[in-house]
């Protein structure tokens, strides 16, 4: 159990214990420095502690943000200050300046709590400050002054504050005002009865399931139900973020289901939709691995530029300024984060589409509306990108490195290749990229079953790969290097399938592309929880994305097309069991051992 030590002389009837043994802590009570240097050094180092003076007045949301967010080893508030076990040293240290003779780094503040902030500010350590708001956090010096302090207490609601605060505070048109406005009631119910963000997520996961069961179904009716189950299991999504901002429940654990449970469901759902129209005659497995691989394709796209230019210097770009302005005028805002299809609108345009329509026109529209909406989002950025004026750093190569994929082929090749790479100009890396990944996708899809040629393609793709990454990717357009590996990859998957004109081929393929697809976004979560890419071991026994093109060409030329399902079968077995396992084993270690918590406030998926 945490620990809050008060600190000062207690004031007759505050609420200040109860409210921090409300939210979980252990208090206990100092009568000065030294008592309070004592108590902290007999709290265990793997619990959480805080200082807090007795005098502090304040909404219960306030201390809430200020001491018990799991995302940051230290955060304080107006007279609370807290630290996390990895934060303890410094609070220590600090405590010590301030208990020792002539300590004291801000005599002119009249309490500890703040004193000690004041100390860690002094030492360099980062202390997170959550934004307040409307709400109140203070440690009056006076009566007078503790009398206004409850006022303006009694004058905001706590509670519609915490509510509003769960909220998203960017999201898109369908989530803002169709969903948002009664889930966070939800989110609040859930909290009330000690449900926790990983349970909501795993309902909505579940409902998504069933949802693609009804689907599969291939009925009226089940279409009908389909499509209202997803919604629901949307309107979990929602909740599951919403509980964890209004309980502040975040975890790395959390996260990863999150992110992955996002994707599972919709690409779950796809099959549910393709086996709901094989029940009907119709086979639209193209078109569902189709938009599982544009969607891919476009998460790869945002997660290349965004690390490419996580913390790039001198960033200025008039594209982006532009941007800017557009935010400023309110129309705008919203019709720009509707046309780039996020979740809320895609699921809902699907889940409408399902119960009217029919599984082809469903995938026909997701194909047309996703397209658009990549070479919108896409066009933009490689606007921005190119008339950007800025350094990338080692960080950032390294990170589309690790997005590129690239296995032990591409590896050796890029090591004989870095003098041919050094001499190329800036642009060459995405531009081989692409001719290797056209090439190759191009060969499969326009020759017969069978032939030699995509094997070809497929050592000119290995060539390709390596000379794209023989050279660090800070290229303003190398972030273009990756969603180019996974187009590639992919589209040579689904066209191979698709050419081998066998019962089951498309649903093996749309199988493997499933469990590669995994792998690709186990590495950018991996990534932004700054937990580095998964290890190289597991790299290179899935191949990386060269080797298991050439590979899998190579089985098309080999085998008859029925045997080139069954392989397609087994090396989506394999994949997904060798990708899953280390994936479940590293999250639930991070969990286990306290990794920093992370949480995803940025553009809606």
């Amino acid at each position: 159990m945490p620990t809050a030590i008060l600190t000062g002389q207690p004031v007759p009837g505050s609420s200040i214990e109860s409210e921090l043994r409300s939210l979980g802590f252990d208090v206990q009570y100092a009568s000065g420095a030294p008592d309070t240097e004592t108590l902290l050094a007999r709290v265990p180092a793997t619990e959480r502690v805080a200082v807090v003076d007795a005098r502090f007045v304040g909404h219960p949301h306030a201390l809430r943000l200020g001491l018990t967010d799991p995302r940051f080893p230290l955060s304080a508030v107006p007279g609370a200050v807290t630290a996390r076990p990895e934060g303890r040293q410094a609070l220590t240290r600090a405590m010590a300046r301030e208990n020792s003779a002539g300590g004291g780094t801000a005599l002119a503040v009249d309490n500890l709590a703040d004193r000690i902030t004041a100390a860690l500010d002094a030492d360099g350590a980062e202390v997170h400050r959550p934004e307040l708001g409307s709400l109140v956090a203070a440690v009056p010096a006076d009566p007078q002054a503790r009398n206004e302090a409850r006022q303006a207490v009694a004058a905001v609601d706590d509670e519609a504050v915490r509510l509003k605060s769960a909220v998203k505070a960017r999201d898109g048109f369908v989530t803002t005002f169709a969903i948002s406005p009664y889930s966070r009631y939800i989110a609040r119910w859930c909290a009330r009865r000690g449900l926790t963000p990983n349970q909501v997520t795993t309902a909505s996961l579940l409902t998504a399931l069933i949802a693609a069961g009804c689907a599969a179904t291939g009925t009226r009716g089940g279409f009908v139900a389909a499509g209202v189950l997803l919604i629901a299991s949307f309107v979990l999504d929602c909740t599951d973020g919403q509980l964890a901002r209004y309980s502040l429940q975040y975890s790395t654990l959390g996260a990863w289901l999150d992110a992955t449970f996002d994707r599972a469901k919709e690409y779950a759902y796809y099959a549910g939709l393709a086996l709901g129209a094989a029940r009907g005659g119709d086979d639209v497995w193209a078109l569902a691995l189709g938009a599982m691989v544009l969607q891919t394709c476009r998460h790869v796209v945002d997660f290349s530029f965004n690390e490419a230019n996580h913390d790039a210097a001198a960033n200025t770009s008039p594209t982006a300024a532009l941007s800017d302005r557009l935010d400023s005028v309110g129309w705008t805002v919203w019709l720009r984060r509707m046309i780039v299809l996020p979740i809320g609108e895609r699921w809902a345009m699907i889940a409408v589409l399902t119960a009217v329509a029919t599984p082809r026109i469903t995938f026909y529209v997701l194909l047309i509306g996703c397209a658009f909406a990549a070479t919108y989002t896409t066009a933009g950025r490689v606007l921005r990108s190119l008339t950007r004026k800025a350094t990338r750093t080692d960080r950032a190569a390294a990170a589309l490195a690790d997005l590129a994929d690239s296995g032990p082929l591409a590896e050796a090749g890029a090591r004989s290749l870095a003098g041919t790479a050094r001499r190329l100009p800036g642009f060459a890396a995405p531009a081989v990229a692409l001719l290797g990944g056209a090439a190759v996708v191009a060969t499969a899809a326009l020759t017969d079953f069978g032939g030699p040629w995509p094997l070809v393609a497929a050592a000119v793709y290995v060539l390709t790969s390596s000379l794209a990454v023989a050279r660090p990717l800070k290229g303003a357009l190398d972030w273009l290097v990756p969603p180019f590996f996974r187009a590639a990859e992919y589209l040579t998957v689904l066209a191979l399938a698709a050419k081998a004109d066998v019962n089951g081929a498309l649903p093996a393929a749309f199988g493997l592309v499933a469990a590669v697809a995994y792998h690709h976004y186990d590495t950018v979560y991996r990534i932004r929880g700054d937990a580095g890419a998964p290890p190289a071991w597991l790299v290179r026994t899935a191949g990386g994305h060269e080797g298991r093109t050439l590979v899998i060409t190579a089985l098309a030329v080999l085998l008859t097309a029925t045997q080139f399902k069954v392989a397609l079968t087994v090396l989506a077995v394999a994949v997904a069991l060798v990708v899953l396992a280390e994936s479940i084993r590293f999250w639930v270690a991070a969990h286990k051992v306290g990794a920093p918590a992370v949480h995803d406030e940025g553009e809606p998926a």
